[in-house]
């Protein structure tokens, strides 16, 4: 986890999209111009403006760009990440689709104009098998010239700045405790972490403890399997200052776009 409030990834990621035109309005328009029958342009204008989180966790970020102008989709494997996702919704009265599934599996019945998987989601795929899995569905589903929005940690993150230790943070709907072990050798992170998670009736928080294995990638790692799945990758920030990734960058932001389809 990263000190960054969900605010400033939801900001980040609308400029993102907006600047690729996913949006109902670009999306409509796009339609309205390629497409005569009306019917079909507004379903493939309703597919263009969709964004999937995968691996949207508890749903905060995936409200956030609900309430952006986005239909949303999210998915995660955590029933119980989920079932505080569906309150959320709940009681906001949105009409954002959950779906309970394994990013190395995830079904989609249409397309979407983009994708995005952030707060370290992709760093839990320990085998270049899995995330070239992963970046091959995301190429599948996503509409032609969609937009692949993603951050991931660092080797030098989990090497040099982690390491073995343990962090204790407080935020405004969760805190956590984080103990940390990493492996040089297999440059794979093993966590045990304890969150409190803020229920959104009251001040009520649910108590999570689990042991977590992440791997800690390189950016050439990353362009590697993005080629092999069949992205384009376009550009990489750094997720804390969005300037040039250094190699003392911790987390870095990945921009990639569908460029044609590929057997999954």
């Amino acid at each position: 986890m990263d000190n960054v409030p969900y605010e400033e990834w939801a900001e980040f990621l609308i400029g993102v999209l907006r600047e690729e035109g996913v949006g109902r309005e670009s999306a409509a328009e796009e339609g309205g111009e390629s497409l005569r029958d009306e019917e079909r342009a507004k379903n493939l204008a309703v597919e263009r403006n969709t964004v999937l989180d995968l691996g949207c966790g508890t749903g905060t970020l995936t409200g956030l760009l609900y309430r952006a102008g986005f239909d949303m989709i999210g998915i995660d494997n955590s029933e119980e990440m989920l079932e505080l996702a569906m309150r959320k919704r709940e009681r906001s009265g949105s009409d954002i689709l959950y779906l309970l599934q394994d990013m190395r599996e995830f079904e989609l019945y249409g397309t979407v104009g983009a994708v995005c998987s952030v707060c370290d989601s992709l760093n839990y795929m320990l085998e270049d098998a899995d995330m070239v899995k992963v970046f091959s569905l995301v190429n599948n589903y996503l509409y032609p010239g969609g937009v692949f929005v993603f951050d991931f940690n660092t080797v030098y993150k989990y090497e040099q700045v982690i390491g073995d230790a343990t962090i204790a943070e407080n935020r405004d709907d969760c805190s956590f405790i984080w103990e940390n072990y990493y492996d040089a050798g297999s440059q794979v992170n093993e966590y045990d972490l304890t969150v409190f998670v803020r229920e959104p009736e009251g001040d009520r928080f649910r108590r999570f403890t689990e042991t977590h294995y992440q791997r800690g990638y390189t950016l050439g790692q990353m362009k590697g399997f993005l080629e092999e799945a069949g992205l384009l990758f376009v550009r990489a920030l750094d997720a804390d200052t969005h300037g040039e990734v250094r190699a003392e960058s911790e987390r870095i932001y990945v921009i990639a776009k569908e460029c044609g389809k590929r057997t999954v």
